[in-house]
């Protein structure tokens, strides 16, 4: 570069303290980020890169040191600053004037009870803004430029009566409200859909364009960063695999790892040949909607209609998606599918069963074992206080099935289902990565030998590299064990790999459906040509295989490994 670098890295370590003793999570790595562009740190959950961000901002946890290299911010006039060993003092300086952060979570960084403008307005009173009629404009023109309507009536709400994509832009007005030199984006878009995603990532770029604030991006999304970086850094175990300029990366990268995060990377690649699923003609639907309708009541008001007439079937053994933003209806319709909830009209035929009609009790209880729900958040949707034996041996414990000793026998035959060993039977949850979390879920969906398995947001919280393991594990069930899948994502990148026809919501209506190859390669109503044109690299030419890529991009059917490599959770 010709110009020093705004933020350069070099030889960085960071070490963590644990019970087990010092644990390396960043090893000796370099980067830099210029003024105005924005640098991609990329890898998977535990590769160190929040690790990397957090120290050049001085946020790491009290267990975390650095213990080697040096981080300097450029100022004016060529002056740079040495921020390793700063006192907490000085850091508070910097925060927000110098650099601002970008959090990854909407939803945790934001207090419930504070108002909107209080939160933006934080950062102002930190550092000595206190007059009150300044503030209440400079929060206004700070919602204003990240594109809230109504900024004065923004302000007085609180997050919760906002959405995902909007809470987001209130963080970013945050970072942004003393406009500083860098801007590090840890995740920011990681928990929202891929259309908001897009809007937000767009606003980002338009700010540093009109700033020439430099970026730091923290994704574990090769695609993002594709789109959006002008320099990628690919870090793997606390190391950087490869690095340089986006475009040269991606044409030809030269380390394996980056081979296979491209690879796994649904929208980067190209499309696995799989061949659909094609029911004969005369086949039974094994699920049959009509008409669904999902209302709910609100006080004083006009029920909300959550799902309007939605119909579609799913053939046995086949793969059937819901499409949609949040919001669209595609949960509501699972949930009624699997019997959790009534719908107000329509009728839902499972395997031959009308579950509107089904009453409580044993009759439910039967019906559970057609039908089973895999949650998004694995974490969230297994008890931490039980062993992973007793999670998977609990349906069966409900429904009365087996012996003590039949039991366990099952729990360890399904964690072999989804190729994990079996001396995961006695960890808790806690103990595992993501994706082995996922796999639990899987197992424990399958231990009541189901006919159809709800898939809702399964693998959308997953890195790309653990979500494709996912989805090849998934497709393997479906051949071997006959499973009928109803897939409800966010994501057409994802199901454009694993479904064979698809419904896409809107605002709780059906505004299209088909098989997927038709619906995604033709599609005839602009909302889905807006998810198709929101997926990240969906332009982008593949990379050019490297020597050792063929190994990482097997087909969507190959069977999964059994030795993990998501073991080693981040400190």
């Amino acid at each position: 570069m010709s110009n020093p670098p705004l933020l350069e890295i070099t030889d960085l370590s960071i070490s963590y303290r644990s019970r087990r003793g010092a644990v390396d999570a960043v090893r000796g790595i370099d980067l830099s980020v210029a003024r105005g562009q924005v640098t991609a740190l990329v890898g998977e959950s535990g590769s160190g890169k929040s690790s990397a961000a957090h120290a050049a901002i001085g946020l790491l946890p009290g267990n975390g040191q650095v213990i080697g290299g040096s981080i300097t911010l450029g100022g004016q006039h060529g002056a740079r600053e040495q921020l390793v060993g700063l006192p907490e003092h000085a850091w508070r300086e910097l925060r927000g004037t110098r650099i601002g952060l970008i959090p990854q979570d909407p939803t945790s960084s934001l207090d419930p009870v504070r108002t909107i403008g209080a939160s933006v307005a934080e950062p102002l009173r930190i550092h000595g803004w206190r007059d009150r009629d300044q503030i209440t404009v400079r929060v206004h023109e700070l919602l204003e430029r990240v594109g809230l309507d109504d900024p004065e009536t923004r302000a007085r709400q609180y997050p919760h009566e906002l959405s995902g994509g909007m809470r987001q832009r209130v963080l970013i007005a945050a970072a942004l409200a003393l406009d500083p030199d860098l801007l590090i984006a840890d995740e920011p878009t990681s928990a929202l859909d891929v259309t908001v995603q897009a809007t937000v990532l767009d606003l980002i770029d338009e700010l540093r364009e009109a700033t020439g604030a430099g970026v730091l991006l923290i994704t574990h999304d090769l695609a993002v960063a594709a789109d959006r970086a002008d320099e990628l850094v690919v870090m793997r175990s606390g190391r950087i695999e490869e690095s340089g300029r986006s475009a040269e990366v991606l044409a030809a990268p030269s380390a394996a790892y980056t081979r296979t995060l491209l690879a796994d990377a649904p929208s980067l690649r190209q499309v696995v040949e799989r061949s659909p699923h094609r029911p004969d003609p005369g086949t039974t639907p094994l699920v049959r909607v009509r008409e669904l309708r999902q209302e709910f009541t609100r006080p004083g008001g006009e029920p909300f209609v959550a799902v309007d007439g939605i119909s579609f079937d799913i053939a046995p053994g086949t793969t059937h998606a819901l499409v949609g933003e949040s919001g669209s209806g595609k949960t509501t319709t699972g949930r009624a599918i699997a019997g959790f909830r009534r719908p107000t009209a329509g009728s839902i035929e499972v395997a031959g069963t009308e579950v509107t009609a089904i009453g409580k009790g044993r009759a439910l209880r039967e019906f559970r074992a057609t039908v089973q729900l895999v949650h998004q958040n694995p974490f969230g949707s297994l008890d931490p206080r039980q062993s992973i034996a007793a999670i998977l041996e609990e349906p069966l414990r409900n429904t009365r099935r087996g012996t003590r000793a039949e039991r366990r026998t099952a729990a360890l035959h399904h964690l072999e289902l989804v190729s994990l060993p079996p001396e995961v039977a006695d960890r808790r949850p806690r103990e595992l990565s993501g994706g082995q979390r996922q796999r639990v879920a899987i197992a424990r969906a399958l231990i009541l030998q189901p006919e159809l398995v709800v898939l809702d947001e399964a693998v959308s919280a997953l890195d790309v590299t653990v979500q494709a393991q996912i989805l090849r594990l998934l497709a393997r069930l479906q051949e071997e064990l006959g499973l009928t899948y109803l897939l409800i994502s966010h994501d057409l990148a994802v199901v454009r790999q694993v479904a064979d026809t698809v419904s896409v919501l809107r605002r709780g209506q059906q505004v299209e459906a088909g098989p997927v190859g038709r619906v995604l390669e033709n599609p005839q109503h602009e909302y889905t040509r807006a998810l198709l044109a929101a997926i990240p690299g969906a332009d982008r030419p593949a990379a050019a295989p490297g020597p050792s890529s063929a190994s990482s991009s097997a087909p969507a059917t190959a069977p999964a490994r059994s030795s993990l490599p998501e073991e080693v959770s981040a400190p």
